[in-house]
């Protein structure tokens, strides 16, 4: 038997669907297969953004004539869509032949939901309110050599009046820093060379005297020739203590994303950021002091209900000020249960277009121009693939600049002195030294 799984969202989803496919494995499906041909289909949604929740309802929906036509096929959905408040009922009257209804609080039950409805039970729900475990229960089928994710934490209590996560996957909770340890341990003896620590806010990772600083500095001091990666960070809980772990480790990537959303006082204000413009820009020079060559990315939010003109303009402004890598931009989305979904002042949809648009040429602009310096170094690349349309193996610097190049010999998974002879865009195209 075979299983396909269809993914949304964030890098948190896709290494959660990295331990379906192990929870489907140890169920008796034996390897990942395309969708016409899986006798078991998962969809791993996310509503986050409401563009991944319709994506996810127009891709189910066109299953309804391969689940008529092949007997025994099941369909299961599962994530955050289905943890959302009234989703689950919606799913089923939406689509009937939905076998399995799963939220992201009971994901370590999917093989004895699995096994329910080979018993020939009706579409089989199970919508936990909680989930208490921090342990893993699955082996993760890895598909993303030579790079590794390792969730230190789950759930959120930072309740930012836009976001939907901490109804979706609960309040905070760490892992063991003792089980953490082991895994990469793991993962660095079987040949990863990146790993990812992963959590809504990994700032705020705490078990018992271990803070996240602690952890950080235990996981670079694991022997080995790898590079380490933490997402996603929350400026409230910024610190000096991180800083200088990741000055002290050459491991550590001289890259932090660190989420801004607005550079207004009043919309941060609005969103419960808990941190203003000052504080924030504060925390870069901070971090730059210590670490000049560290490279910072972010999140951003346009057209937030009441924003005005002059506050959009505060953005730019922050945008110029801090001097981004890059960005993620976003328009306001707003998501039922949260508190800015009742918030009166929505802005037109013209209007939300245009500051999109003007924030997405101003984060291209300065992208470009930290593209160009590359142009004539020597930088580190790890290979992460091969791009077979391109014919040219690819990988990313410490900084998160992806690189292209060519090479007779397979590559993945070897870092790679690259000499940069063009920039276009976010992209770096070299040669190995």
């Amino acid at each position: 038997m075979k299983y396909h799984i269809v993914t949304y969202g964030c890098q948190m989803n896709l290494h959660e669907s990295e331990k379906i496919a192990g929870i489907l494995k140890t169920a008796g499906y034996s390897q990942s297969a395309p969708l016409e041909e899986a006798d078991i289909i998962v969809f791993n949604t996310c509503c986050i953004r409401e563009n991944a929740e319709n994506h996810a309802f127009g891709n189910i929906g066109a299953l309804k004539k391969l689940k008529r036509e092949k007997k025994g096929l099941i369909i299961a959905v599962g994530g955050c869509m289905v943890q959302e408040e009234g989703k689950a009922k919606l799913l089923k009257e939406k689509f009937p032949f939905i076998d399995i209804l799963f939220g992201t609080h009971d994901l370590w039950h999917l093989r004895e939901l699995i096994e329910d409805k080979r018993k020939g039970n009706k579409t089989v729900i199970s919508v936990l309110d909680e989930r208490k475990e921090t342990e893993d229960h699955a082996d993760p089928v890895r598909t993303s050599y030579p790079n590794a994710w390792v969730n230190i934490m789950y759930g959120c209590n930072n309740f930012c009046s836009y976001c939907i996560v901490p109804y979706v996957r609960g309040r905070e909770r760490s892992r063991s820093a003792t089980a953490i340890l082991r895994e990469v341990e793991a993962l660095v003896r079987d040949g990863y060379r990146e790993i990812t620590l992963l959590g809504q806010n990994v700032n705020s990772y705490r078990d018992g005297e271990v803070d996240f600083a602690r952890l950080l500095d235990a996981v670079a001091s694991v022997e080995g020739n790898f590079r380490v990666r933490f997402m996603t960070s929350h400026p409230k809980d910024f610190s000096p203590a991180l800083v200088a772990v990741m000055k002290k480790h050459k491991k550590i990537c001289k890259h932090l994303h660190l989420p801004v959303q607005a550079g207004n006082n009043r919309i941060l204000g609005l969103m419960n950021r808990r941190y203003t413009r000052e504080k924030y820009l504060e925390e870069l020079a901070l971090l730059r002091g210590e670490i000049p060559d560290c490279e910072v990315t972010t999140d951003l939010i346009v057209a937030f209900p009441t924003e005005t003109e002059e506050e959009f303009e505060d953005t730019l402004s922050l945008v110029e000020a801090a001097d981004f890598s890059s960005a993620f931009t976003f328009i306001y989305s707003p998501r039922a249960g949260t508190k800015a979904a009742q918030m009166e002042g929505r802005i037109p949809e013209d209007v939300a277009k245009d500051r999109i648009t003007r924030l997405i040429a101003l984060v291209n602009r300065k992208t470009r121009e930290k593209s160009a310096r590359y142009v004539g170094k020597t930088v580190e690349i790890l290979c992460e693939d091969f791009d077979a349309k391109k014919g040219l193996y690819l990988g990313r610097d410490e900084y998160g600049r992806m690189g292209y190049f060519k090479s007779e010999t397979d590559m993945v998974g070897e870092f790679v002195n690259l000499k940069i002879t063009e920039a276009n865009g976010i992209s770096l195209y070299g040669e190995m030294v």
